[in-house]
């Protein structure tokens, strides 16, 4: 139990003094831009599923 309590410490530590962060404003930049390419993305992707599904349903009518 005790290695466990040094390392989540150790980790605190390292956070703390080690790692170079993002600053803020570049931060949110940055999850904008992501939140803005995921929705573009996810907008390709239902288009994309709405043609097929609109192929496939017309396909299967047109073999009955």
């Amino acid at each position: 139990m005790a290695g466990i309590i040094n390392y989540i410490k150790e980790s605190f530590e390292e956070l703390k003094s080690h790692v170079s962060w993002t600053p803020w404003a570049e931060a949110q930049n940055l999850t904008v831009l992501v939140a803005v390419f995921s929705i573009i993305f996810s907008l390709a992707i239902w288009g994309v599923d709405t043609v097929f599904s609109g192929v496939i349903k017309e396909y299967f009518n047109w073999i009955k």
